[in-house]
């Protein structure tokens, strides 16, 4: 396996649609009070947080990708990623309105569901004017989301650091790729890092 395939592996394995679902892993794992969901439900849930965190955000890609409303998945131009950041901002946007006003289970998760939601406006936001490393962004968001954490929860100790390595090892390949510069992965470390932790002690 060349050191390009491997690279594409590991920006696909922890793509930032994928980053809602494996918070809500992580913290089923390690501090499932936090979710306050019992442990019967929490894999129903993550397969729901999965499903329309996603795959629907990743059909509707190849929905646009079929139109041609973009010329590749991989998103290469800052242009080419407004519309369909737009489309996610609004689905990831109306999830968490569903969960914080509509299914009021569990007064914690709706509120990290509010936070990713931010992560993903945030990302757009920026788009429009700058085309930032949304890979990480993402895992800067879900370090800073865990990271406040771990004072309640010293399992968490051991999966941030994993995560903090993992964010190390796929910003190094958006860099091989060509896909981003050091600046625009810098940048998306910063504001992810800065909006989860912030959100967090908003919230929390």
């Amino acid at each position: 396996m060349s050191v390009r395939t491997a690279a594409k592996i590991i920006s696909f394995v922890f793509h930032p649609l994928l980053m809602a679902t494996y918070l809500i892993v992580v913290l089923g794992k390690f501090f499932p009070l936090m979710l306050m969901i019992g442990p019967d439900h929490i894999w129903m849930i993550t397969s729901f947080v999965f499903g329309f965190t996603f795959v629907i955000p990743a059909v509707n890609l190849l929905v646009f990708r079929y139109l041609g409303s973009i010329q590749s998945l991989y998103l290469e131009s800052r242009r080419e990623r407004i519309l369909p950041f737009i489309f996610i901002s609004l689905m990831y946007s109306l999830i968490a309105f569903l969960f914080y006003y509509k299914l009021p289970f569990s007064a914690n998760f709706n509120k990290l569901m509010l936070i990713v939601a931010a992560l993903v406006v945030i990302a757009t936001l920026i788009t429009f004017f700058y085309k930032v490393s949304v890979h990480s962004l993402a895992l800067g968001g879900f370090i800073g989301i865990l990271f406040p954490l771990i004072r309640f929860a010293p399992s968490l100790l051991l999966p941030t650091t994993f995560i903090v390595a993992i964010a190390g090892v796929v910003i190094s390949s958006r860099l091989l790729l060509g896909a981003h510069t050091p600046r625009e992965t810098l940048i998306g470390s910063l504001a992810g890092i800065l909006t989860g932790y912030g959100a967090m002690l908003l919230l929390f």
